[in-house]
């Protein structure tokens, strides 16, 4: 996949943040114990504290693109649920007016940050204004870091290929439930779909920043 110096250019990426909840990425969220070992493994806070800091300071437009949150009603009366639905709804994961549903205190978006409608499944386009924002916004190039890699990050990264994006996904800053997942998405899925896929230290050292002062 081949990348060069000026292949993000400030004012046409976006950096897209999926689901930074407190229930994935917080210690006592509903889910930080499927994704502990990921996450610490690949250290993927740090890095995605890296990567928005980066995004920031290039002067990237910043994208949250947040799952639905869930009432006790939603979903009831639908034909077709998902399996993943359908945990979400047992679960409760993501409760509407919860602290899991609260953006995880390292990812809070600034006041010139956009988030996005709520998506209901995993794909971040889908009955959603991501697309038209940022057509809105001039965005040609989407990096990726967040949660998760085989559901809403690869299912969101792929749509927006389909749609004509350039599509990175940072490899080291997006998190799953085990290893099989990271494999799924990162070795096997994305090279289908994605423009590069990336790790923090590679993407800084592209856009000319140096990973050791970026790191937390």
């Amino acid at each position: 996949m081949g990348t060069q110096a000026n292949a993000y250019p400030p004012h046409e990426t976006a950096l897209l943040i999926i689901d930074p909840y407190n229930d994935f990425l917080s210690e006592g969220g509903k889910l930080w114990p499927a994704v502990k070992e990921v996450a610490e493994g690949i250290e993927q806070l740090d890095h995605m504290r890296a990567m928005l800091a980066a995004a920031r300071d290039m002067g990237f437009r910043v994208f949250i693109v947040p799952h639905h949150q869930t009432k006790p009603g939603d979903y009831r009366t639908w034909d077709h649920l998902s399996p993943t639905q359908q945990r979400v709804v047992e679960g409760q994961t993501f409760a509407a007016g919860s602290w899991g549903a609260e953006w995880h205190p390292d990812f809070v978006p600034r006041e010139d940050e956009l988030v996005m409608h709520q998506h209901w499944a995993s794909s971040g386009f889908a009955n959603t204004d991501l697309d038209m924002l940022l057509k809105q916004h001039r965005i040609q190039k989407l990096v990726f870091i967040g949660m998760k890699a085989n559901t809403c990050v690869d299912t969101t990264a792929r749509f927006g290929q389909e749609l004509g994006y350039h599509v990175t996904l940072i490899r080291d800053a997006i998190g799953a439930f085990n290893w099989d997942e990271m494999k799924a998405t990162f070795d096997i899925n994305g090279p289908a779909y994605a423009h590069a896929i990336l790790t923090t230290d590679e993407f800084l050292t592209l856009v000319g920043k140096q990973p050791q002062a970026m790191a937390f």
